[in-house]
């Protein structure tokens, strides 16, 4: 008889549907109140995506999870409050987000301060939110939570899963691969197995609706910087197979459940697998065809939207997807940029741009980037391009400002949806991101002729686990000084690149804690809340409000 083996995880949830995606280690059927799936294999791997629809808006379903027959969750003597569906209504709103999670166990030495454990990744900040939540009524869980990169480090596995990896490599080396690098499909598998099974972070997983989206490490750091890193790294024998297992467990564990039900079936995938006895060489021929677009564009489209009612949620792939032709470098490609563009222009009361890589970075990292991508393209001649490719990929120099078509269009985007001539244009945009390791708030100024009526912020929460360290926390510090800023800028003048036209400071930050955002929407209100994760006495950890910030103050009215 099959047995459950991960999940369940709600997925996608609107008024009257949602999904439920699951993990089991024999094919079976699965039923979830009364909606049946068949699992399907992939390299003996078997999953299944149960769409459950035809619910009632703003109700709370308790439901129970069965394989062939046999109810398989919650488990016996489940200590945590019973799973529930929630579907959305028009009342309050609350979107949970963060990146940067990596997998270890929570006891001493990994929950220690980092100054006394060199290995240490610090409290686990969504555990403790997850904690917190199991004292509040369901009414007041998050809607959405936004997991923004880095949900699992391919390139910085944990200790256990990196003994587990060189046993299974102990006679069969894979030529030339980093000892540090999972490999293949299986080893991705156990990431997100590690990531996925404690039983704090898998009730949290079925309860809360989840979107996800990649950055560079789940595949590898400095994935996609450059056109050279691109040719460098397909150069390596062990690419290919690296890349395929990547993309084919991020669309498996991460992608599928990103989409509603009606996006499923036009898509098609998923039908196509549960058709297939097994469908690895299915989805590794797709894997292959989304690789080699970069780093031209024009592949798969993994960014996606969302509505949780008045609140349009807009989550941009700025990693797979980019365009890396010097000159003419842009993180989507003009028909996924067309995709965001109509997205974040629909109507809506609040608008979320959900990036993995922050747009407006504070300090003098803007100009850096700036500075770099001037650099890359010959400002300083073929010595300038190869200084400016060392750069790039040593300091990860690859945020939006390193784009700066990108960069350009998004700035002109905002402008466009919070227009004042809109008559419907949102009483708030909050553009997310994590990657950088530590969280702040920048409230964006447009010049007078943008005629922007709407507040716009940059929200920056990262990382949910994996603080840095104090050497690390030093040279972020510098950045951000005075001193850094003059730096950077005269780099910036050196290539003759002027100055941004918008403006933004650090209002609130930086913060270097393992922490979690919760935004909360009511009505014409919205506000940021960031709670950071604190080490208790005898490992009783806890969590606590770091600051909170009104995101609707001094909207111009309508």
């Amino acid at each position: 008889m099959a047995q459950l083996i991960l999940g369940p995880v709600l997925r996608h949830v609107d008024e009257t549907s949602a999904t439920i995606w699951l993990e089991t280690d024999a094919p079976a059927t699965v039923d979830v109140l009364g909606h049946t799936a068949r699992t399907f294999c992939v390299r003996d791997h078997h999953y299944a995506l149960v769409i459950v629809e035809g619910l009632a808006p703003g109700d709370s379903i308790p439901y129970e999870v069965a394989l062939d027959g046999t109810v398989c969750w919650p488990l016996p003597d489940d200590p945590f409050p019973h799973c529930v569906i929630r579907t959305l209504d028009d009342g309050v709103k609350r979107v949970l987000f963060g990146s940067c999670r990596t997998a270890a166990p929570h006891e001493p030495p990994y929950t220690l301060a980092l100054e006394h454990d060199p290995r240490g990744r610090g409290v686990d900040a969504l555990r403790e939110h997850a904690l917190a939540m199991m004292h509040l009524p369901p009414r007041e869980w998050p809607e959405l939570a936004l997991f923004l990169g880095d949900q699992v480090y391919a390139d910085d596995s944990s200790p256990e899963t990196r003994e587990r990896v060189a046993e299974r490599r102990e006679g069969t080396p894979v030529e030339g691969l980093p000892s540090e690098l999972v490999n293949d499909f299986d080893e991705y598998c156990w990431l997100y197995h590690e990531s996925w099974s404690p039983a704090v972070e898998r009730w949290f997983l079925s309860v809360v609706p989840t979107a996800m989206i990649f950055d560079d490490h789940e595949m590898i750091d400095d994935w996609n910087i450059s056109d050279l890193w691109v040719r460098d790294i397909r150069a390596e024998p062990w690419w290919t197979e690296h890349v395929v297992g990547g993309l084919m467990s991020y669309w498996i564990y991460q992608h599928l459940g990103n989409l509603a039900p009606s996006e499923i079936r036009a898509e098609g995938m998923l039908d196509r697998l549960v058709e297939l006895g097994d469908g690895e060489e299915y989805l590794r021929e797709w894997a292959l065809q989304s690789e080699q677009f970069t780093p031209v564009g024009g592949g798969y489209r993994f960014s996606f939207a969302r509505r949780l009612g008045d609140v349009a949620v807009v989550i941009i792939d700025c990693r797979n997807g980019r365009v890396l032709q010097p000159g003419a470098r842009s993180m989507v490609d003009e028909d996924e940029w067309a995709f965001v563009v109509e997205r974040c222009m629909a109507d809506a009361r609040h608008v979320l741009i959900g990036t993995s890589l922050p747009v407006f970075v504070v300090g003098g990292v803007h100009d850096l980037q700036r500075w770099n991508e001037r650099l890359c393209d010959g400002a300083w001649g073929r010595p300038g391009r190869r200084l400016g490719e060392k750069y790039r990929r040593e300091l990860d120099l690859d945020h939006w400002p390193a784009f700066g078509r990108s960069f350009a269009a998004m700035v002109a985007l905002l402008a466009d949806v919070g227009n004042a001539s809109r008559a419907a244009r949102p009483a708030s945009i909050s553009v997310l991101s994590g990657d950088i390791h530590f969280t702040y708030q920048s409230k964006i100024e447009f010049p007078a002729q943008f005629d922007v009526a709407t507040p716009v912020h940059q929200l920056v929460n990262s990382p949910m686990r994996n603080a840095l360290r104090p050497h690390e926390r030093a040279t972020i510090r510098f950045a951000l000084s005075r001193a850094g800023r003059a730096i950077a800028r005269a780099l910036r003048r050196s290539v003759r690149e002027q100055p941004t036209k918008v403006t933004w400071q650090l209002d609130h930050g930086p913060v270097f804690d393992n922490c979690v955002g919760e935004l909360t929407f009511e009505g014409e209100n919205a506000k940021l809340c960031i709670e950071r994760a604190l080490v208790g006495d005898d490992d009783e950890n806890g969590i606590e409000i770091v600051f909170e910030v009104d995101l609707t103050a001094n909207r111009q009215p309508d």
